[in-house]
């Protein structure tokens, strides 16, 4: 009955310079016959060679963009070094032009980015979703004493975050989702095939669905149907589907 996969990270290309997430999205393409692949990624890794090997499997690839003023990237951490973020989003951009995959974009709205004006800029680039979430706070891994990053300073106001929409209402892709969509609206699974629970505002396991199953492990996932069809979580996610002018 699955119907769409996302591959998120971390960076999904990390993994033998993407070699293995693209044989995962070719798995998923032939073998399960899925009708949408997705991945999330910061783009950093990823090289035209990729496109023509796995661009055909793969529906969508949304790229991770917080702001179009480098300096701010730096300041968030989505930095990369001697590569300018902006400059590689429109190469990633022209290559799923090329290669038939269709181009999301994801930002995050925070502390250092919520003033910003970004109409411009997304209305050019023009992806087929760009989803903007608030910064949402998850105990153990961005909050909390055992956190792996420390995300308090980063974090907005359900006010703040409206007045961000309202500023880009006109811009046509926009699929917004606050602290209250995004908590319960995904079925997440980690690496070791566990449902992750966030509904105490962390992320809890459920146990693997290669020792219980899928029916069973997706009774401690926290997934609320209900809010994910209300924030837009089901849409024509295959290019197959889509009439879009590449």
């Amino acid at each position: 009955g699955m119907e769409k996969i996302n591959f998120s990270g971390g960076e999904p290309f990390l993994q033998d310079r993407g070699e293995f997430v693209g044989k995962l999205v070719q798995f998923c393409k032939q073998e399960l016959k899925l009708p949408s692949v997705s991945i999330v990624s910061n783009g950093s890794l990823i090289r035209e060679r990729w496109f023509k090997k796995y661009g055909e499997y793969l529906d969508i690839l949304a790229i991770s963009c917080d702001s179009f003023d480098e300096d701010v990237n730096v300041l968030i951490g989505r930095g990369q070094g001697k590569k300018n973020h902006v400059e590689n989003l429109h190469k990633l951009r022209q290559w799923c032009r090329e290669y038939a995959v269709a181009f999301k974009i994801n930002s995050v709205i925070n502390r250092f980015n919520v003033e910003e004006d970004m109409n411009e800029q997304i209305k050019a680039l023009n992806p087929v979703r760009w989803k903007v979430f608030q910064c949402l706070l998850i105990e153990g891994e961005n909050s909390g004493e055992d956190a792996l990053r420390e995300a308090e300073k980063f974090i907005i106001s359900d006010e703040e975050f409206e007045q961000f929409l309202d500023r880009h209402k006109d811009v046509s892709c926009l699929v917004p989702e606050s602290n209250q969509k995004m908590r319960d609206s995904y079925l997440i699974l980690d690496e070791y095939m566990r449902f992750l629970n966030c509904r105490n505002g962390r992320k809890e396991p459920s146990k693997s669905i290669l020792d219980v199953g899928v029916e069973e492990a997706i009774k401690f996932s926290g997934f609320d149907e209900k809010m994910f069809l209300k924030r837009g979580g089901k849409y024509v996610w295959s290019k197959a589907d889509m009439q879009l002018d590449w």
